[in-house]
Order: structure tokens, then sequence, then C-alpha cells
């Protein structure tokens, strides 16, 4: 060795060409070994080597491959130190460019073999390699196998077997790092990508980020798609899998899982970190990043969805990925309420996936330190928030109550939006702050809009987190300086929200205090009504000691309760002298606005319930307050005044003292504490002491008061009040007003004593006397008011709100129907005697329930409690149910006919309300209502506790109720209750699942009904059919049914052309003269759906990927067999068809009916030119001929459809124009509707461009189909006849004489022609 350095050394290079030549090959690779091995000079010695190795002489380039093919293993086995290595791969390659071809070839083979069975662990020849392949690829020809192959084929053969041959895991990365030096083509960089792609799930997760790493370098060359897809797709598998483990893992028992779960999401992270990095040098691949979701969400999973968070942090994509994500949410959402709300669909696809459900689990995942993805979460659940939150309705009003469940897309998004939030609240403390101050900050600026979604959240994480909201309670007293600038709601929200930590932290209530304190005296009427609004808050939650322990005090628990314990323990007095003091702070109050008043007195009932030691100076300042208004001269009559209650301002008269609500806030405090005295000593024995003593002097001074104004209410005459008949009370003139206002005072007033007697009368037949007195008197009022005010332009149907309490209301249903104790018998057969009185009570029951339904509370004592309304819902419900099942109309004798029919109607309409009101507010507890309604005793049925049974128990009760309207005959057939039975129907019916038994049952029923009822009664056939709609779409699609019914129209409603006899068909008795029309439209807005549908399906298919489709393609081509969704397609198309051309010759009235039909012929037509589009589309990327069915429905459209569509359009305005000149029976019925003015014939006239608009274009995609496919499809188009709408009308009737000879032979084809569509519907 040492020689052969020496002789390099001193430029003997003919010496040192022989002296390498007289060793043998074994020789050199031994020298080669000792000198590198010892490290020192290997370099000195190779370089000599190849000094004395010319490359032009055959033996040099010989000697020089030997030197590579030895030093190449060498060096990969890693008995040399790192240097030597380095050095001689430095070497080989400065010397590899003059390597002659063919030495190239055996090295490229040499080091492909190593590859393949695994010898390249280290990677450090590696580097070789790309240099070996670059020199290669400039070699002008090669021998390969028999013939010669230029030398950049060779390297593709080279590349090619490389790629399809296994590689160890070890050197994944390095042959990926290799890559980026060797030249390649796009197409030999596919092969590359996708095998690099392939190796990953070979790898362990360890090596993955790295490998990730090389291969975002390597895409700079091309294959961004590729690339990105193979890693989002690995990683997706990996997380089914993990979720797989985790599911069966509990079953399993297993020790050891395949893939833990914090490796896999720590792996992931750094991949991400790594691609977003990648995205940030190279703008091209976040363009194809961002372009491969753009077509379809479906290919999101939780993975990609990170990995699109952490990418909006690049400022440039920042709006595109949000966008993106918000469409592909709302669009998932839409997807699913689809494919809910269809049997149809349900049957075609496979389950949808829930974008939703992946983004909530991208929030679980980032726990595991991914804070480059919370920031994008944060931004995306205030992006969902704002963007899908309520709307102000018309003129800034927001809808109350509308925190019921999320039902429509936009809420669901909100509501996605809201859960991510609180999630990554709980999850992520960096975040919490600028959560929390988002929140706040939309809460005191959005307030000409609705934020209950912003106070949902911020209430939900004060339950989650309270400690950790008390960190930064600062935040939250900022937001207490704007309190008395907030709309009440938001106010009244946020108060309630934070009243878990007003227990807890001191300083944050003394902030409260004092903005309230402020708010008191603010000039502006919402601040005073937020200061009471929190000041009761306050005093319903700082228990006194002492006050009763109450069972109705239903309070958020949170985990700061255990200190709330503590805290109110020891500081019962302090809080005693505080709520005293705010006590005095709202007796302010009470020389305030009616409006400031009200609050008071609906709230004072609730603080004294929940802290009853407040009772004496709660009931002391009602009693100051009531003994104002009372007269206390017990001769005189009536024993109110009202005039302090109304105050003028200039001309106007407002109300200033709402003396009912006071007397009923009084009576109601009054009865609950004589009831908690009774219940906590039923043995009074003199523990009570003086404060008892001093409670019972006003107990019994109120009582007396009471009981004086019943019985002078009684006496009082409507002229007392200056309200008799004469009275004025037009809301026009300042007296009118003023005995409006007097006579809801004094309307309230009885409806309170009423209240108050009956829980007193203990069942006494005397005082019930009384009782009916006062409502005689309440009745007589009701009626002039109601008289009165129906004079008016406007007849005001509404009856003030009732006081009654919803508690007493579902007591006073109870005895009134169903109470049957002998010692109450004759008590309540006095007010059971008045009919009127029963029907008011089942009036009230209504009104209430429907309070509840809009705005989720009722007015009253416990109206704000939702478990104590939902009970008396239930109460309500049975009794209501019992009365109307067990006394049917027709037993009811003749006398009061008349008013005992319209009760059962009022239990009716009570029941149909209850139960939407329980789906809207209580969905969750439909099955609880109807188990309480008790069943009929002489049904013996037994209760399995099967919910669907009992629903179905109850659905049979309506459906008998129902059949036995329907079998009076028509005389004695009252349209109004079935009208009601059947939404009462319609309702319950919602509840039973698709798939059961029970739903079947219900189907059949509905269609079985509809087949043989006949009633003319437009009203009825329109709910009957709407409900047969909804049910069938659950049950299979429609389209069959929709063409039998519009072959009933159309044989009820004649032809377009007077000369043509319509086959007599009736398949739905339902169908007949008079409700052809209503059924026509209902039949319309179910065509809408259908085509909703098929415009889905196909934008569905156009949307998935052209490699996928073409794929399936030519296999069911070939197969013969057609894609399911484009056969599902072509029948619904098919049928819909068929129908729409019995509608077409349908003599339909003119105006919304004829519209809608144009309207809907427009959207087939267009309809059918996106699936023209779609075949376009098809046939582009693959040769295949068009399925058969397409082209029987191209004939079906052409043939049939379209001609009858023109002669419609002439019928329209030439119907328009005469007033009809049809038979009699229609003759009478079109002048009726042509006094219509010429803005709805404008209307009318507009449609029917746009239909020929849309056969227009279908027929010009047609052609450009025709040239694609090589079909001839425009063989089946006949040429348009309606072109100009203004016709000459002298050549029009030249040419109609012309047509008069040949009208016998067109007339027998017209009437054969509507025949044809329903042959074919057989065919297929």
């Amino acid at each position: 060795m040492d020689k052969i350095v020496m002789l390099s050394d001193g430029d003997c290079t003919a010496e040192l060409q022989k002296y390498l030549s007289s060793l043998t090959s074994d020789q050199l690779t031994t020298v080669i070994n000792s000198g590198s091995l010892k490290g020192k000079n290997a370099g000195a010695m190779i370089k000599g080597i190849f000094k004395g190795s010319p490359p032009d002489s055959t033996e040099g380039s010989s000697r020089r491959l030997l030197v590579y093919q030895h030093c190449i293993p060498l060096c990969e086995s890693g008995d040399l130190q790192t240097e030597v290595a380095a050095d001689i791969i430095g070497l080989l390659m400065l010397e590899t460019q003059t390597l002659p071809g063919p030495s190239l070839a055996k090295l490229a083979s040499l080091f492909v073999e190593a590859i393949k069975v695994g010898k390249m662990g280290s990677g450090k020849s590696l580097e070789l390699f790309p240099t070996v392949l670059t020199a290669l690829s400039a070699c002008e020809t090669l021998s390969y196998g028999e013939g010669e192959l230029s030398g950049e084929e060779y390297k593709k053969q080279l590349i090619n077997s490389l790629c399809s041959s296994r590689w160890d895991p070890q050197c994944v990365i390095h042959l990926t790092t290799m890559f980026r030096d060797v030249p390649v083509s796009s197409e030999e960089l596919q092969f590359v990508v996708e095998k690099v792609v392939r190796m990953f799930t070979k790898l362990d997760l360890q090596e993955i980020p790295p490998l990730v790493y090389q291969l975002l370098l390597l895409s700079a060359k091309g294959c961004k798609k590729q690339v990105l897809d193979g890693i989002v797709c690995y990683f997706k598998e990996q997380d089914v899998c993990q979720e797989e483990e985790q599911k069966h893992g509990e079953s399993l028992d297993l020790e050891v899982q395949s893939i833990p779960q914090d490796q896999l999401r720590h792996v992931e992270g750094t991949a991400i970190l790594h691609i977003v990095f990648a995205i940030r040098l190279d703008h091209e691949l976040g363009r194809e990043f961002l372009k491969s979701f753009k077509t379809s969400y479906g290919d999101l999973c939780p993975f990609s969805v990170a990995l699109l968070l952490s990418v909006a942090r690049i400022q440039r994509y920042e709006e595109q990925v949000f966008d993106l994500l918000k469409g592909a949410i709302i669009k998932s959402f839409k997807d699913e309420q689809l494919q809910q709300g269809s049997k149809f669909l349900q049957d075609l696809l496979p389950e949808h996936c829930s974008l939703a459900r992946m983004i909530l689990d991208t929030v679980k995942n980032s726990v595991f330190g991914w804070d480059h993805v919370t920031q994008g979460l944060v931004q995306l659940g205030f992006y969902l928030m704002d963007a899908f939150g309520p709307k102000p309705g018309p003129f800034g009003k927001t809808t109350e109550g509308s925190a019921t469940i999320a039902r429509t897309p936009n809420q669901q998004a909100c509501k996605l939006g809201g859960q991510v939030l609180l999630q990554g609240f709980k999850m992520h403390e960096p975040i919490r702050g600028e959560i929390l101050d988002q929140v706040l900050n939309r809460l005191v600026t959005k307030t000409a809009s609705p934020v209950n979604h912003y106070l949902d959240l911020f209430s939900d994480i004060v339950v989650s987190a309270p400690m950790i909201l008390l960190e930064s309670s600062s935040k939250v007293t900022e937001t207490f300086d704007h309190l008395s600038y907030l709309p009440l709601s938001t106010v009244q929200g946020l108060l309630k929200a934070i009243q878990p930590l007003l227990k807890v932290s001191m300083s944050l209530k003394d902030a409260l205090i004092l903005v309230l304190r402020k708010a008191m005296f603010s000039s502006q009427l919402d601040g005073r009504k937020s200061a009471v609004t929190g000041f009761l808050l306050l005093l319903k939650n700082f228990k006194v000691l002492g006050s009763l322990a109450s069972s109705q005090c239903s309070q958020a628990i949170s985990s700061s309760q255990i200190q709330v314990d503590v805290h109110a323990r020891y500081n019962s007095a302090a809080n005693e002298a505080f709520c005293l003091e705010i006590l005095s702070s709202l007796r302010r109050c009470l020389g305030q606005q009616a409006d400031v008043r009200l609050m008071l007195y609906e709230g004072f009932y609730d603080v004294l319930r929940r802290n009853s030691q407040l009772a004496s100076s709660i009931m002391q300042t009602l009693f100051s307050q009531l003994r104002r208004y009372y007269e206390p001269e017990q001769d005189l009559l009536p024993p109110v005044k009202l005039e302090p209650c109304i105050t003028a301002l200039g001309d106007q008269v407002y109300l200033q003292e709402p003396l009912a609500h006071l007397l009923s806030c009084t009576v109601h405090c009054l009865l609950w504490l004589q009831n908690m005295r009774r219940s906590a000593n039923p043995n009074t024995d003199d523990s009570g002491g003086e404060e008892e003593e001093e409670g019972e002097g006003y107990q019994s001074e109120l009582q007396t008061i009471l009981e004086s104004m019943t019985r002078r209410m009684i006496k009082s005459e409507l002229e007392d009040f200056e309200l008799d008949k004469s009275a004025e009370f037009s809301t026009g003139s300042s007296v009118g007003v003023k005995n409006n206002i007097y006579a809801v005072l004094v309307m309230g007033v009885y409806e309170i004593l009423m209240e108050y007697n009956f829980i007193k009368a203990n069942y006494s037949k005397s005082c019930f006397e009384e009782l009916l007195e006062l409502f005689n008197r309440y009745h007589k009022l009701a009626e002039i008011l109601k008289e009165k005010c129906g004079k008016g332009r406007v007849p005001s149907n509404k009856s003030p709100r009732s006081l009654l309490s919803l508690g007493f209301i579902s007591t006073l249903l109870a005895v009134l129907f169903r109470d049957s104790s002998q010692s109450r018998e004759e008590a309540l057969s006095v007010l059971r005697s008045s009919g009127e009185f029963v029907r008011y009570a089942v009036n009230v029951a209504v009104q209430k329930t429907q309070q509840l339904e809009e705005t989720g509370h009722t007015d009253g004592p416990d109206g704000q409690n939702t478990d104590r309304t939902f009970r008396f819902l239930c109460d309500m419900t049975s009794v209501l149910m019992w009365r109307y099942t067990n006394i049917p109309s027709v037993v009811e004798d003749a006398g009061k006919k008349e008013k005992r029919s319209s009760l059962s109607l009022l239990c009716l309409e009570g029941l149909l309300r209850i139960f939407t009101t329980c789906q809207q507010r209580y969905p969750d507890r439909m099955a609880q209502l109807l188990s309480t309604m008790d069943i009929s005793e002489d049904n013996n049925e037994p209760d399995d506790g099967n919910v669907t049974e009992m629903n179905f128990f109850y659905i049979r009760q309506f459906q008998r109720a129902l059949f036995t309207q329907l079998s009076g005959g028509e005389e004695e057939f009252n349209s109004k209750e079935a009208q009601l039975l059947v939404s009462i129907l319609s309702v319950l019916s919602r509840q039973l699942k698709p798939s059961s038994q029970q739903f079947v049952q219900m189907i059949t029923w509905t269609v079985k009904l509809c087949k043989e009822t006949s009633f003319e009664d437009p009203a009825f056939a329109k709910g009957l059919l709407s409900l047969l709609f909804n049910l069938h779409v659950l049950y299979k699609s429609p389209v069959s049914l929709l063409l039998e019914l519009c072959q009933d129209i159309h044989s009820q409603l004649g032809d377009i052309d007077q000369n043509v006899e319509v086959e007599k068909q009736s398949h739905f008795a339902i169908v007949n003269m008079k409700t052809a029309t209503t059924g026509a439209l209902l039949v319309l807005s179910q065509v809408d759906k259908v085509l909703d549908e098929v415009d889905w399906l196909i934008a569905r298919k156009k949307s998935q990927p052209s490699s996928d489709k073409s794929g399936s393609g030519e296999a069911t081509q070939t197969a013969g067999r057609q894609d399911p969704i484009e056969k599902a397609v072509m029948l619904q198309l098919g049928t819909l068809l068929t129908a729409l051309n019995e509608l077409v010759q349908t003599a339909l009235l003119p105006g919304t009916c004829t519209i809608t039909l144009l309207r809907e012929l427009s959207r087939t037509y267009t309809i059918l030119t996106t699936l023209v589009k779609y075949y376009i589309q098809v046939c582009a990327s693959q040769q295949g001929a068009l399925p058969a069915r397409f082209e029987k429905l191209v004939k079906l459209s052409g043939s049939h459809l379209t001609p009858q569509c023109y002669s419609f359009f002439s019928y329209a305005q030439s119907g328009e124009f005469s007033g009809g000149n049809a038979d009699d029976k229609k003759k009478k019925k079109r002048n009726d509707v042509n006094t219509a003015p010429s803005a709805k014939l404008l209307r009318e006239t507009k449609s029917i461009p746009n239909v020929i608009f849309s056969i227009e274009q279908y027929e010009k995609y047609l052609i450009t189909l025709s040239k694609k496919s090589k079909v001839n499809l425009m063989q089946y188009m006949k040429m348009s006849a309606s072109r100009d709408f203004r016709i000459n009308a002298v050549t029009l009737d030249a040419a109609l004489q012309e047509q008069d000879e040949s009208q016998g032979t067109n007339e027998s084809q017209d009437a054969e022609e509507p025949k044809e569509p329903k042959q074919k519907k057989r065919k297929q």
C-alpha cells in the first residue's frame, strides 16, 4: 500500500501502472481492505490506484470497476471509520464520469441487487448511486439483453425494476433521500413516490416523520398530490386501526396495543409540522393540498382536518381554509339531513360519514401537544358560531327561547362550533384566556343580533370549569361595566351563567352589586330592568340561615359547590344583612314604570321559595303596596282603586301599576307560605315565638282583605268600573285606551280571586258558587271586550293573557273531568254545570301551552321551572285524552250539542298543542309524556313499557276517532275535528321508527284511508295527503304514488283538449273535483323534493374522482350491468316524466297551480340537462355505450312530455284570456279565478319562456352528446312549436279551419298517447 502511495506521489505514472498490473485482483482487494481498515492514507491509496489505471485502456477501466465493486460493500459493511468511508465515497464520486457505459451498467446493477437483498443498511454508499445514474443516462447506447438501449431508457428500466422489487425497511429513508439527487422524469418520479408510500406501513412509527420530511423535499420535483394523498391516507388508516383496537380492546383484553395511541398522535403532530413547513416554502404544494379537498369533503379525516387547521396559520391560506371547512361542514349537515329524510337515498348509499365527528375527534387528538392546531380550532369554533348563529328577526327582534335542539343544518353547524370551543377550553390551558375574551367581547358588542349561542357556551364553560374561570375573573368584572347598556335577554343569560361563581368569589359579587346599584338609577328603562333581574337572582341564590329547604331548589351543581356550602354556613348572618339591603334597593322600583314593577312581582315568588327567611320583609313590601289600591271602606264598591293604576303623559295614557300581577304575586306568596307552615309543623305548638305571630298578623289581615275583595267584586257591576256596554274601547282615543287598561286589570283581578277561592274553598259548595259568580262577571267583561275590539278595522281575537297559573289549570281540569269522589261530587257539579266555565278552563290550558311552545316558559309561579311545567303538561294530557276518548261528541245531548262538541274540539286542540310543544321543547321526554296518560279502563292492554308500543296505542286511539268521523257520512263530518286528528297523528307518527312494524301498519292505514275517503273537503284532504307523503318518503321512494295521484287528478279535472275523453281512473278516492287542485299542489311540492334528491345524486356522481369512475364504468359496462346510482336516477326520472305528462294534459285552474307546474317542468328539464352533461363527461373520459335506460328516458321526454308541454302553454295562455272554455262545472270556477288582475297573467307568461329555455338547453346538450357517443338521440325530439307568443289571430283562425278537417285522425292518437309511458314502466 505504501508503495502505491509513494509511487503516486512521486509522479512515476509508468512505474505505478506496471506495479498495479503485477498485482492480482485478490491482492489488490487485500491492499484496499488493510489500508481502509487502518484508516490512514486510504484516500491517497485509492487516488494512487486510479492514477495508475488510465480509463482509456481496458485493463485500467476493469481495474477501476474492481475498485468500485469492492469499495461499495466495504463502506456499507460498517467496519470503517465514518470519515474514511466518506473520504472513499467522495473520491469514487469524482471518478464516476470516467467509467465506460458497460462498467456503469454493471455498477448500477450491483446497487440494485444490494438494495433488493437488503445490504444497503447504513445508506453510506447510496450517495454514489445518483452519480452513477446520472453518468448512465448520459451514455449513447448500452447493450441490454439481445439488443441495445439508450442510457436514458436503461436508467428508466433500472428505476422500474428497483421500485417493483422488495425494499428493506431500513433503507427506505436513504433511498428516498437518494432519489432527490437523481434526475428523473415525471413518470419515473411517480413510480418512486408510489413505492415509498406503499412502504409506509412496513416502517416503524418513529421512522415516519423523517420519511415524510424526505418525501416532501422530493415533491419539489413534482407529484405533489400523490405525496400529500399518500401521507394523509396512511394516517387515516392508522387512525381507523387505532379506533378499532380501542373498540375491541375491552373485549379482547389485549395487553399490548399494536399502535400506542400517544405515540401515534405525537408522530402525527410531527408530520403535520413538517407538511406545514413545506407548504410555507412551496406555495405550489399548498395549492395542490387545498385543491384536493375542494371537490369533496368525503376525503376528510381527523388528521387532514388537523392539517388544514395548521395550514390556516399561514396567512395567505387562512381565508381559503376556513371557507373550505365552513362549506364542507354545512354541506355535510345538509347531506345528512337529505339522507335521513329519504328511505330511497338510505337504501342507495352507504351511511353518511359525519364531518362533525371528525372535527370533534381532532379536538380530542390535539391534547397530544398539537399546539399548532389549537389556534385553528379556536378560530374555526368562532367562525362557525358567527356564521351560523341565530339571525336577528324583522326590526331587530330576536326570537325568544331558541334554545331548543338543533334541527336545521345551520343550527347544527353553530352547535358544532360551540362544542369545539367548549372541548378546547377544557383541554388546552393556553387558549382559555382567548376563548373567554372572545365570548365576552361578543356578548358585549353584538347587541343587535341574538347571542343565545354565546350565552349557552359561556354557561357551559362556567359549569365545566368554574375554578379556571375564577383565575380570570377580572375579565368577567370588566363585562359587568357594560351591563346597563346590554339588552335585557343578554343580561339575564349572563347573570344566570355566572351564578355559580358569585357564591365562591366575594370580589365578583361585590363588583356586580356596585354595577347593579348604578344601573338602578340608569336613565335607560332596560338598564333598570337589568338591575332588578340581577338583584332578584342574588336574592334567590344567597340562602339565609333557617330558610326552609324546599324540594324545588334545583341549582346547577358544579365542582365549586363544595366551597359554596362552607361559605354559606358561616356567613348566613352576613347573607341576611346582604339580602335585606338588596330588598331595600328593590323597594325603590315600586315607584318606577309598570315594566319594572312587573319584573319584581314575577320574581318575588321564586325568591320566597328559595329563601323563606325573607318572607316577612317580602310580604310586608307587597302588602303595603297592595294597600295603596285597596278600598278599606267595606261598604264602598268597587274594592280596588283603578285611578292610581294609570298615568297620563300628554294625551297618552299608560299603565302605571300592574295591579293584577301585584295581587297575583301576593296571593301566591301567601298560599305558599301557609302551605310550608302547615307541612313544617302539622301539630302547631308554640315554638314559633314572636316572628311567627308577626307573620300570622299580616297573614290574617291579608286573608280578610282577599275575602272582602271577593265579596265586593261579586257585588260590583261593570258600571262601578265605568265599563258597561256603552263604554268606548277603541285604541284610537285616550278614553278607549284607559278603558282597555281598566278592563284588563279588572279581568286579571277576577282571575286571581277565582284561583285563590278555589284553593281556599276546600270543595265547599257555597264557595264554588261564589267562584262561579266571579267567573260570570269575568266572562261578561271578556265578551264586551271581544265584541268592542272586534268592531275595529282589525278584528282582534286575542284575549288578554290569562293570569291563572299552569299548576292551577292542570288541577282544575283534573277535578272538572276526572274527579269522581263522592264527597266532592256536590260542590263540583256547580262548576261542571257551567259549560262556559269548563270551556274557559280548557281554553286557558291551550293558551298556556302555546306560550310554552313559543317561548319555553309560562307566566306565573313555576313558569320558569322546566321540570314542573313538564309535570303539569303530563297531568293535562291524561285529563284531556280521557275527556276526548270517553265522552265522544256523538253521545252529547242535542240541546248542548254545539257547545259540547266544540269542547271536544278544544280538548283535541289542547292535545295537539301539548304534543307539538313536547316535541319542540322536550324531545327526549315524549315517551314519558305518553306513559303518564292513563290507559282508559275499558282497554286492558298490558303496557310492557315499550315506548313504540305505547306510542302506537295512542295512535290507534286517534285512528279510531278519525275512522268514526269518516264513517258518519258527509253531513255529520266535522272537518275541524278531522283535521286536528290528522295533525295529532302526524306528530305522533314522527316518534315511530321507520323500520318498525308499527310504522308499516301506520302507512298501510293511511293509504287505505286515502283510497276510501271521498269527502269533498280540501283542507282535510290536504292534511291527509301531507301525512301520507311524510310517511311514504321514509318507507320507499314516492314516485309511483305520485304517478297514480296524477292520473286521478287528470281524470277528475278533465283534459286540456275538451274533445278528449279521459279514461276514468280512481286510485285514491280522496282526490275529487273539489280536492284535486289542492292535491295537485301537494303532488308538485313532492315532485320538487324528488327532483332535489335526483339532482343531489347526479352531483354526487359527478364529483367522484374520474379514475374511480372509469374503472368502475368499464367493469360495469362489460358485465352489462349499470351503476346502481345511475339506474336509480333513471327510474326516478322516468316515472316522474310519466307523472308530469299526466299533469301537463290536465285542465288545471289558472293561478298558483299552473305556475307551480310550469316551475317544476322547468326544473325537470334543467335536471335532465345536468344528466346529459354528466354523460358527456363520462363519454369524454372513457369509451362506452350509453345505457339503454338513458336512451329510453330521452325518448320518453322527447316524444311524450315535450309536445304536451307546448300544448299546455297554448292552453295556459288561452285559458287566461278567454276565461276558460271547458264544460259547465269548470266554467263557473274559471270565471271566479279570472277576475284576478293581469299581474298574475304576466307572472304566468314569464314562467312559460323559462320552461321553453330549459327545453332548448336540454336539446342543445343532447346534440353534443349525440356527437360524442355516436348515438342519434335527437331522433326522438320533435321540433318545438311554440316560439312567438304574440300570435296573430287571423292566421290562427285560418290554420284552425284547416286543422278541423284532419281532427278525426289526431283525436284517436291523442287519446292513445298518455298510455305509452305506462307500458314503458312495465317494461322496466
